[in-house]
């Protein structure tokens, strides 16, 4: 290592190439609103029913206090490593490292959840079409476009972006324009299927099903794994995790209103296997359903394109770090000479999340949002943290009436972890597969790591951020 900190043997930076509109689409298009409205909020609407608008609602707030804690952390570490690194060097590198299992594990397991769903908004077009197999094509088509460069990717997702946003807007327009109930009476009298009746939901299922919506907008913080290729990303990445955030509400909350509000035939509709396809169908027509399940289609393979960027960065930023043998290190550290891509992470990716499409998609949705549930609360521990003990204090950004947000945030994830635990069929299983991970992301530190002695998180460069393993706790 040189006199001024610099690692000789450090991973190749990537270039900064990026403005916020660049990273507001990709960070955005990781959220995919459409995607996210007819296959996360259908499982919603499946759980919950029309309380599903209340779902949705709750974690539109949560989300809000979740950003302003992104939006300080990615200001302090606006690094690739994302969660990993502002966990890691704020409560130190265990619970970094916890981040670091349920990051790797939850991408490939959320881009599995997109690609599964790929075939049956394809159906429209070619019907019958196998969801396994178009989901590992699907899988090994968008691993090829992520290793572009990611300026080219922001123009690929910004464009299928626009297509969802469309998609949406009909369906909200369907809902709105012939109402059959008060958005009052959805809200203040949720009702879900009990096998062939209607019933009130009850407040388990709402919380339940919160997991599940809270994963629908996830991916605001997404915008701080692109932050080493964003020109001043220390000053303008808040405003890209508040604006993605905001543009996502508006466009998931609003037609799983319209929705709800505007179903005829309630008990078709929350009994339907696509709650919201129904809906469609039923009001618009089966060609303007066809029409709106080739744009969920697109969306669908925008959210691959966005995920799988971030996923690679995740997993280049852990071999920066030297988390791994050498050997695996400088392979998924390598730079593509032309693209600047990290490639061999986005095959290694690429090749996780098609053993992850062998899963059940009830149980994906399920592990994906319980582990956003534990990241949030990760990021939201370190934020006080970092208050605490001064290691934010760089941070070009500070959230207002502090700890109101993270503490807020803490208190209505421990609540959805909670309704987990009621339910013994998927709920507890997931939180359990959760913990375990992280339990073996920590062990792996302690066991394998800290006795090596040579793991330090690292920046821009290869500069350490931390003292190397052993000597922080």
């Amino acid at each position: 290592m040189s006199a001024g900190g610099e690692d000789n043997n450090a991973a190749p930076p990537f270039r900064r190439s990026m403005h916020r509109l660049g990273t507001l689409l990709i960070t955005l298009s990781g959220i995919t609103p459409a995607a996210s409205v007819f296959i996360m909020g259908s499982d919603v609407i499946r759980q919950a029913g029309t309380g599903a608008v209340i779902c949705f609602a709750a974690a539109a707030v949560l989300g809000l206090t979740t950003a302003y804690v992104y939006a300080e952390l990615s200001s302090a570490f606006p690094l690739t490593g994302g969660e990993y690194s502002m966990i890691g060097h704020t409560l130190g590198p265990s619970f970094g490292f916890m981040a670091l299992g349920l990051n790797i594990f939850g991408g490939a397991l959320g881009q599995a959840v997109t690609a599964l769903g790929l075939a049956e908004y394809l159906g429209v077009a070619a019907p019958n079409l196998p969801a396994l197999p178009v989901a590992l094509v699907a899988t090994a088509i968008v691993t090829v476009i992520s290793i572009l460069n990611v300026r080219v990717n922001a123009v690929i997702t910004g464009a299928f972006l626009l297509v969802e946003l469309v998609a949406l807007a009909v369906l909200v327009a369907l809902g709105v324009l012939h109402p059959e109930r008060g958005l009052d009476v959805v809200v203040l009298h949720p009702v879900m299927l009990a096998g062939l009746h209607l019933a009130p939901t009850s407040l388990v299922s709402i919380g339940l099903a919160c997991a599940a919506a809270i994963y629908a907008y996830n991916g605001y913080g997404g915008a701080v794994f692109f932050g080493e290729e964003m020109f001043e990303a220390r000053t303008r990445l808040h405003w890209v995790v508040f604006w993605s955030l905001g543009i996502a509400v508006v466009a998931e909350f609003a037609p799983i209103a319209a929705a709800m509000v505007g179903a005829g035939d309630l008990k078709a509709v929350l009994g339907a296997e696509t709650p919201l396809a129904a809906f469609i169908a039923a009001a618009g027509g089966p060609w303007l359903a066809k029409a709106v399940s080739l744009g969920v289609a697109f969306a669908i393979i925008n959210a691959m394109i966005a995920i799988a960027l971030i996923n690679a960065r995740q997993l280049y930023a852990s071999g920066r770090d030297r988390v791994w043998p050498g050997a695996i290190n400088r392979a998924v550290t390598a730079l593509h000479p032309r693209f600047n891509s990290p490639w061999i992470a986005s095959l290694v990716m690429g090749a996780a999340t098609a053993a992850a499409c062998l899963l059940n998609l009830d149980m994906l949705v399920m592990l994906t949002g319980t582990g956003v549930v534990v990241v949030y609360a990760g990021v939201s521990a370190a934020a006080i943290a970092g208050r605490l003990n001064g290691s934010t204090d760089h941070g070009a950004y500070r959230m207002p009436l502090f700890p109101l947000a993270p503490v807020i945030s803490l208190a209505a994830l421990a609540a959805v972890v909670a309704a987990d635990l009621f339910d013994a069929d998927i709920g507890r299983p997931s939180l359990i597969a959760n913990l375990a991970v992280m339990a073996l992301s920590a062990g792996y530190y302690g066991l394998v790591l800290r006795r090596r002695g040579d793991w330090a998180l690292r920046g821009e460069g290869g500069a350490l951020l931390a003292a190397k393993a052993g000597e922080r706790d």
